[in-house]
């Protein structure tokens, strides 16, 4: 029984690996009711911000969680050049303007973070309101350490925002530890934190 059956078996999220057909603008909807404050400079309004979200989707780069029918959950990565994410500078400059564009991508370039070699990078984590504190955001990570075996990767690397507490625990939980931190006050009024933090996760061979 492979891990699908197992999952429906126990009336349990099934974990995906891509983002299906079909799905984009309920992961778009969720990754803007998780990160919409943090993302709203660079993509205002929402209702525009989750289109493009949903229109630049690398649909293998993020691991998902479905019920019913449903993503309740999803976990994106950035390897080999690509996240979940995605949208260059002229997908923005085609989706917002050129004059409107320019301090937007100012913000989108503040959220880059390149993988360094034998490195998985998140590329956020969102889970539906209504399931929360169920297990879903854990069982994400497990399938996102899964994907990072599988590419013979040695460790997994995430930011989290300092009004984010809750989160900063689940990967706790998970393995992962404080490397540092970088002070932004400047980002507070604008994009509502004012500290980062890098943690990190080593991944065992044939985990």
């Amino acid at each position: 029984m492979g891990i699908e059956d197992q999952d429906a078996a126990n009336g349990a999220p099934t974990l995906l690996r891509a983002v299906p057909a079909g799905a984009e603008q309920q992961v778009a909807a969720l990754y803007w009711e998780a990160f919409g404050r943090k993302l709203g400079p660079a993509l205002d309004p929402p209702g525009a911000g989750r289109a493009f979200i949903a229109r630049h989707l690398d649909h293998d780069r993020g691991i998902v969680a479905e019920l019913d029918g449903e993503v309740i959950g999803v976990a994106g990565y950035r390897l080999g050049g690509r996240g979940l994410t995605g949208g260059d500078i002229g997908d923005v400059l085609a989706a917002y303007g050129v004059f409107r564009s320019l301090p937007r991508l100012a913000v989108l370039a503040l959220f880059e973070r390149t993988p360094e070699p034998g490195e998985l990078v998140m590329d956020g984590i969102a889970v539906d309101s209504r399931h929360r504190g169920l297990g879903t955001g854990g069982r994400l990570l497990t399938g996102i350490a899964a994907v990072a075996a599988e590419h013979g990767c040695h460790r997994i690397r995430l930011d989290v925002i300092d009004v984010n507490p809750r989160a900063r625990a689940l990967y706790e939980r998970h393995g992962f530890t404080a490397a540092r931190t970088e002070r932004t006050p400047y980002l507070r009024t604008l994009l509502g934190f004012g500290a980062v933090t890098t943690m990190y996760r080593p991944v065992l061979a044939g985990a």
